[in-house]
């Protein structure tokens, strides 16, 4: 089974030689749709033997889309560039391809462990994050919303084992700037699809989304870090109903 696997860029230099070193024994082909970069990702990218693609940005979605139908082989592995195949996961996807029997509808998700602030994440609203990765592009496709894309499948989404390293943030006021870009991106969708927020609705949803990641999921069994997840992510929920409440408020 040949896999293509596909990733977008831009200004990726620091995380890209990880991603592809990860990537380069098990890929087929090697995709990458880049836009704007000033550093030297591309380069970086053809070095690995990338066929490599410049496009001017559409959305996350639409880009990945654009990203995978530019693949030679039917079966893709969308990975970001600051993701990297752990070891167990290269394992998997090796027994994977000796496959012939592929039913082209189903998917196969993937578990994304978060490394953050010197840590791996095994708690809370992080872990497991399971998220479909492989898929046949001619019957799967990213939704082209403005953020937090993701694939839609016609059949059964499969579990593949093996952790899909993901270097989320360099620190943590890295994470604040892009929950503040990610809640506007969110907000704004919201309000195009005619959606709106009540006064109540950014306290209720934030204490609902710390009480599920910090108590429920076992956010603080991560100690320190659990805790200033937990808080993070309310507080990107909470903003984001208060954009959207801005936004749809009328005079």
């Amino acid at each position: 089974m040949k896999l293509s696997f596909c990733l977008i860029t831009k200004n990726e230099e620091a995380n890209l030689p990880r991603c592809l070193t990860s990537v380069a024994p098990l890929a087929d082909e090697i995709i990458v749709l880049d836009t704007d970069s000033t550093d030297r990702t591309v380069q970086i990218a053809r070095e690995y033997g990338a066929s490599v693609f410049v496009e001017e940005w559409k959305g996350y979605g639409a880009q990945k889309n654009s990203a995978a139908q530019k693949a030679s082989h039917p079966w893709v592995f969308s990975i970001d560039a600051d993701e990297e195949i752990s070891p167990a996961l290269a394992g998997q996807i090796t027994q994977w391809k000796k496959r012939e029997d592929q039913n082209p509808t189903d998917a196969w998700e993937i578990c994304r462990c978060v490394f953050y602030e010197g840590k791996w994440i095994r708690h809370g609203d992080w872990y497991p994050d399971w998220v479909v990765r492989i898929f046949h592009r001619e019957h799967s496709h990213f939704t082209e919303v403005k953020v937090h894309e993701s694939v839609t499948v016609p059949g059964q989404k499969c579990k593949l084992p093996g952790d899909l390293y993901h270097y989320t943030y360099k620190d943590y006021a890295d994470q604040l700037e892009r929950i503040d870009k990610y809640a506007h991106l969110w907000a704004g969708e919201k309000a195009r699809q005619g959606k709106s927020s009540s006064p109540l609705a950014p306290h209720l949803h934030s204490l609902s989304r710390f009480l599920r990641g910090y108590i429920i999921k076992g956010g603080f069994r991560d100690g320190k870090l659990g805790a200033q997840i937990a808080l993070a992510n309310a507080h990107e929920v909470f903003l984001k109903y208060k954009l959207l409440q801005e936004k749809t408020r009328h005079p």
